[in-house]
């Protein structure tokens, strides 16, 4: 299935310059989304992991799913102030700004091997945060799975010592 001619570019937002790739196309067509998660479970079927990390909140459409297809649990990294009991934080640069995101203290237990998924590949900001609070908590990611990579932005250049696979390229 061609799934890069099912997502669309929105030019200019959030912001001008920024080519937004709205995955909602995807999302809504159930051929295509079943697809796109069971694409991405093959690449994880035979790898020894217990979690999947899901950033907010595209990386929740992208985690939840493959989580449940693969029969392992689902761990959400949220912003800040929606998560209830105790959390650890961190901040980082996006492309277009800074931004902060919170998980669990207790998400994570030292040892668990984790995958973390999301929809989308730019900079590398959100993913690399997510993987600081993973490793602080004691977690081992073992494998970056994203729907989408913008190879141009060149953030799998900054995740060089993980194992990065991504669906679609543009």
């Amino acid at each position: 299935m061609d799934i890069k001619s099912k997502i669309r570019n929105i030019k200019d937002f959030p912001k001008e310059g920024i080519d937004f790739k709205d995955i909602t196309t995807v999302l809504k067509d159930k051929e295509a989304f079943n697809y796109c998660i069971k694409e991405m479970a093959k690449n994880l079927k035979d790898m020894d992991f217990d979690l999947i990390v899901g950033p907010e909140a595209r990386g929740f459409l992208i985690g939840a799913p493959l989580a449940y297809e693969l029969n392992v649990g689902f761990v959400p990294v949220r912003k800040p102030g929606k998560l209830p009991a105790e959390t650890i934080t961190y901040e980082y640069e996006l492309e277009y700004g800074t931004d902060t995101l919170e998980m669990h203290k207790d998400s994570i237990k030292p040892g668990q091997k984790v995958v973390i998924a999301d929809d989308l590949l730019a900079t590398g900001g959100t993913v690399k945060s997510t993987i600081e609070m993973i490793e602080k908590l004691g977690g081992e990611v073992v494998n970056i799975s994203f729907l989408i990579e913008l190879e141009f932005l060149k953030g799998k250049d900054s995740l060089k010592e993980y194992n990065v696979e991504s669906l679609v390229k543009f």
